[in-house]
């Protein structure tokens, strides 16, 4: 499991005082604010920032070290971090994304599916993007209960139980 967990991006930039759009990956999106200083994926750059109002799908912000209209388009897509340690504990039943990326997935007979390649939500719900060298395609499994009974962190795999026809 990573130490740095992804929690934002930034959309480009806002005016021409520097300030950047940032869309926040946060449960509660405003939150990110509190994870201030945010670092870049290497932990090499921290960013101190400071939302001054919502937008469409974010915020826009201040963010330390960025100061004109230029340098905010030249980190268009700069991916913000905190450290795991100051993001609070989940339940049992609930995940960070990163720690179910790169899990190996078996059927509930012990047969390896693959490995998660990525886990997204396109606003209907998570889906575990499922990678393996004998699938043509990735393949997308919904990550709910009936599909992904059991996730094992620390065995680091999946047992699902996936709809017929998916692999």
């Amino acid at each position: 499991m990573s130490d740095l967990i992804c929690i934002g991006a930034l959309a480009g930039s806002f005016g021409v005082r520097g300030e950047v759009r940032l869309k926040s990956f946060c449960a509660v999106p405003e939150d990110i604010e509190s994870y201030s200083p945010l670092l870049s994926e290497d932990g090499s750059q921290s960013y101190s920032v400071t939302l001054t109002r919502v937008v469409n799908n974010g915020f826009v912000a201040i963010l330390g070290g960025i100061d004109t209209k230029e340098q905010a388009d030249a980190n268009k897509g700069l991916r913000l971090f905190t450290r795991r340690d100051a993001l609070p504990s989940l339940p049992d039943d609930e995940y960070y994304y990163a720690d179910l990326t790169g899990l190996e997935v078996f059927d509930t007979g012990g047969t390896s599916l693959g490995r998660v390649k990525s886990v997204m939500n396109h606003g209907a719900g998570d889906l575990l993007e499922i990678d393996a060298p004998e699938l043509k395609n990735t393949v997308l499994l919904p990550f709910t209960l009936a599909a992904v009974p059991t996730v094992d962190l620390d065995q680091g795999r999946i047992i699902a139980d996936p709809p017929d026809g998916l692999f």
